[in-house]
């Protein structure tokens, strides 16, 4: 029962390890928290992304994390709504769905800051995890999930998990809402394409 568990969320478990391990290696670069380190790892700066067209800091900033308690709140999220994204999507599609979403996040927020002038440096997971979250509309639309995921408790859940990023400073509530708007719509399409 186990291997089956493990068999049915295994991109869900690979995305977490790879997050585990990347931070492990920035610690022994010199920390997480560290800006040169962060950096040098690939987290999305502003400047960096437009002045030295280094766009592919959009996919890399997904997998880095600023501290410990920013890791294991954006793994036990993921944990959390990862698996049930997995197995109603299927392996490939919840995969899509994570790095689109999370990629889409982090172009959002690198839009925003360009308007505002705004030299950002952010990482993390959490815009990927947002569009897993999206796609809990789209279940909750499904006529054989209503009782398990009723609409209204989803947009709540959704609701807890965005407003903090949009009202706290320290937290790029951008990537959070980019990565939850293109979570939903990518959803759909994944859905209607079945």
């Amino acid at each position: 029962m186990q291997n089956n568990r493990a068999k049915d969320y295994f991109v869900t478990i690979t995305l977490i390890v790879i997050n585990v391990v990347v931070f492990l290696l920035e610690t022994i670069a010199g920390g997480s928290e560290n800006t040169q380190v962060a950096l040098a790892f690939g987290a999305l700066y502003t400047p960096y992304v437009i002045e030295n067209h280094a766009f592919w800091r959009l996919f890399t900033a997904m997998f880095l994390h600023f501290g410990i308690q920013h890791l294991a709140s954006n793994m036990i999220s993921l944990a959390a709504v990862g698996s049930f994204s997995e197995r109603y999507y299927g392996h490939v599609k919840y995969l899509i769905l994570y790095l689109v979403s999370g990629l889409c996040g982090n172009l959002f927020s690198l839009a925003v800051h360009m308007m505002q002038n705004d030299p950002s440096l952010s990482a993390g997971a959490s815009g990927a995890i947002c569009g897993i979250l999206g796609s809990y509309i789209i279940m909750a639309l499904d006529p054989k999930l209503r009782r398990v995921f009723p609409l209204p408790r989803v947009l709540f859940g959704i609701a807890l998990a965005i407003l903090p990023g949009l009202t706290q400073s320290g937290v790029d509530g951008y990537a959070h809402l980019g990565g939850l708007v293109s979570g939903v719509i990518l959803a759909a399409f994944l859905r209607r394409r079945e």
